[in-house]
């Protein structure tokens, strides 16, 4: 399957809920998502049926590998269950998992037994205070810690999120590197991204990849690694002391879109083929309305077919012409 620019269709991130325990300004803002937030209600959400079957019409097409996402996704009991089935009955090669980190030290064992390839967690400082203000709620990043021992000491690879801010926590970049390296976990660094309509995004708190790299080398030498493979959205890092490595996602200043092969399915089973866009096509409704397997397939196939997103790549005109597109939350679609 290729798109009209010729993208493949290799990687589905998926939404299994909505919801987080977290409150991170730059995804679910407490202000935007609170008390009174209406959340989608389970008979709206996908079961775990529906989700191995909209799964497995992706794999039918040539999908590779999965990313659990949320909301938070360990708020979901059937998480485990999900994963055994997206490598036991699909035969997934790749099943990963995207946390906030707060559920995973007492669920990283049975993650694992499931057969989970390996996880992200975000870690956006290490200093409690700024933590907590950044997870919006006050939350411990001890714990958040804890979780990241767990999942490493289960056997489960692990790679650090941070969302990085200038003026905001771009201060504690060496300190991240220092405290995972010496525990032998990649950090990926990650632009601050315009995604959503509610995150207070501007220019001036990004900071530029190439930056990031530049100020880490100063500190501990690095040298470039190629991709592991085709449309990897990290650039790599080695450290040259070989203590491990770093990414950087530079979706703003250096944009990927040429070679971006992920779909992304929302908790309520809406397929999105951009971050960036705001139509949702409703594929768990055609499932519901008794479409066969074949016929899912089919249907996906013709919406890849005519994807022409390419929005990072176009950011820079939209910004100098003073547009803004409306655009779907990064909460709701899993980043």
């Amino acid at each position: 399957m290729r798109d009209r620019l010729h993208r493949p269709l290799r990687d589905l991130r998926i939404s299994v809920t909505d919801r987080c325990n977290f409150r991170c300004p730059y995804c679910m803002p407490k202000e935007v998502f609170g008390a009174g937030h209406a959340f989608l209600k389970d008979p709206q959400l996908m079961s775990l049926g529906e989700l191995v079957r909209i799964a497995g019409a992706f794999r039918a097409l040539g999908v590779e590998k999965v990313r659990l996402t949320g909301g938070e996704p360990l708020l979901r009991a059937d998480v485990p269950d999900l994963v055994r089935a997206l490598k036991q009955e699909l035969g997934l090669p790749d099943v990963a998992l995207t946390t906030n980190g707060w559920m995973l030290e007492k669920r990283a064992a049975a993650l694992k037994a499931a057969g989970l390839d390996r996880v992200n967690v975000s870690v956006d400082s290490l200093d409690e205070a700024r933590a907590g203000q950044l997870n919006g709620l006050g939350f411990n990043v001890a714990r958040v810690l804890r979780g990241v021992d767990a999942a490493a000491a289960a056997g489960l690879p692990v790679k650090i999120n941070t969302v990085v801010q200038r003026g905001v926590n771009d201060g504690e970049v060496l300190a991240l590197c220092e405290y995972f390296r010496a525990r032998g976990h990649t950090v990926r660094f990650i632009e601050f991204m315009d995604v959503g309509n509610t995150n207070h995004w501007s220019a001036e708190r990004v900071v530029p990849a190439r930056e990031l790299v530049a100020r880490i080398a100063a500190q501990w030498p690095l040298e470039p690694v190629g991709p592991a493979y085709r449309g990897e959205v990290a650039a790599r890092y080695r450290y040259v002391d070989g203590a491990g490595e770093i990414g950087v996602i530079s979706s703003v200043t250096e944009p990927f879109c040429r070679d971006c092969h992920r779909a992304r399915l929302s908790a309520d089973g809406k397929l999105y083929t951009c971050l960036f866009t705001s139509l949702g096509h409703d594929v768990l409704g055609r499932l519901r309305g008794g479409a066969s397997d074949g016929e899912m397939a089919e249907y996906l196939a013709g919406i890849w077919g005519a994807r022409t997103d390419r929005y990072s790549d176009e950011r820079a005109e939209l910004l100098a012409a003073g547009q803004t597109r409306p655009k779907v939350e990064m909460s709701y679609i899993g980043g």
